[in-house]
Order: structure tokens, then C-alpha cells, then sequence
């Protein structure tokens, strides 16, 4: 496994169980059932570039997803690229929650946009912090994340 795939599975990976009341079988007390969080349906990716004024990549720049809902910060940080990428913890009913991203005095409101029925495609947007603003390019997210993975 290359090293950039994988970092992406120790992210996808970490707290990946959650524990769920569930009826054990037969007669007898309450069970528990572990459900994976790392599938699609929990997995929510924000990644990009952050760059300086002539368009090169900029080192160790920490970027922060905020979930609006609940406060809770996700952190990132970018490599000697300049690239971040963030693994967000959110279920199908995240589905349109505000999300806050910054970087270096920038930030931008992103939408969590997915099809809550498709556990198949990978969830997320990307946004490249260049010197002048963020740019959201939900688009090339699957092409970057893709370019990302095989490295």
C-alpha cells in the first residue's frame, strides 16, 4: 500500500466502531452490535490545495472543517504540496449541514452535498485556498481524491 493510500485509510479508519443498541437473539438482555463508521455513508472528505501567490504549494498550513450542527472540528494539515485532506464523520442524515472550512485567515461555508441513498460513491467536495479566496470544486473532487490514491 503507497503511503499517500495509506494515510487515507488511517484516516477513513480512525474511531472506525461505533457501538448500536441492537436486540440480541433470543430471549435474554439487550445486545450490542458494532457498526464500521469507515464506509461511504459515514465518510464525508474535504480535500484541496492551499497556495501562495505564485501558485506554490505552501507547507504545514493547518486547515479546520467545522461542523455547524454540533461544534465538532476536524483537522488537517497540508504536506510539501500543499495538499490537505480532511475524513469528516457524517451520516446520511448530515445531507445539507453547513460545514466551516479555514485556512491561514481564509474561510468559506461548504454544504455537505450527497445523495443519502448512494453508499457506493465517495462523499465529498474539494476547496483550493489560493491567495486571493477559497474555491469550492465539487467536480474535481473525485478526479483529485482518485490522482490522491494512487500515489
Amino acid at each position: 500500500m503507497t503511503g499517500r493510500r495509506a494515510a487515507f485509510v488511517a484516516l477513513a479508519l480512525a474511531g472506525a466502531l461505533v457501538a448500536v443498541e441492537a436486540p440480541a437473539p433470543g430471549p435474554g438482555p439487550i445486545g450490542r452490535e458494532a457498526r464500521a463508521e469507515h464506509e461511504v455513508s459515514y465518510r464525508y472528505i474535504v480535500l484541496g490545495y492551499v497556495t501562495d501567490a505564485e501558485n506554490r504549494g505552501r507547507r504545514g498550513v493547518r486547515v479546520e472543517l467545522r461542523r455547524e450542527k454540533t461544534g465538532f472540528s476536524y483537522l488537517g494539515e497540508t504536506d510539501t504540496e500543499g495538499f490537505y485532506v480532511i475524513v469528516a464523520r457524517l451520516g446520511d442524515e448530515s445531507a445539507g449541514e453547513s460545514l466551516h472550512l479555514r485556512a491561514e485567515g481564509q474561510a468559506t461555508t461548504l454544504t455537505a452535498r450527497f445523495d443519502p441513498a448512494d453508499h457506493a460513491t465517495e462523499r465529498g467536495t474539494r476547496v483550493d485556498f489560493t491567495a486571493r479566496k477559497p474555491v469550492e470544486s465539487p467536480t474535481a473532487f473525485a478526479v483529485t481524491l482518485k490522482r490522491y490514491l494512487s500515489q
